[in-house]
């Protein structure tokens, strides 16, 4: 199982339409990844004569892989800004 650490940090405004403070700039910020290491069930294709196995990500949906190839996605922090002041 690939873990991706990650830091979001948002930039929230109200604005005339949307009175309740909303983000309308998110970025994130990947801090680390820990590998989950080979295919544990790779698939075989076939195109005409031609055989070749590649790793289960390449092939199957999320809930069909293997341990190895799942990623999960892990909000470290997050962090809003409200930026205070007028545009000119």
């Amino acid at each position: 199982m690939t873990i991706c650490l990650v830091d979001v940090e948002q930039v929230i405004h109200s604005c005339p339409a949307h009175p309740e403070p909303h983000p309308y700039d998110t970025r994130r910020t990947v801090v680390d990844v820990i590998p989950g290491g080979p295919c544990r069930a790779p698939v075989t294709i076939r195109c005409g004569e031609v055989t070749t196995t590649i790793p289960c990500h390449r092939h199957e949906p999320a809930k069909r892989q293997c341990g190895a190839c799942r990623v999960i996605v892990t909000e470290r922090t997050i962090t809003n800004h409200h930026p205070t002041g007028v545009a000119g």
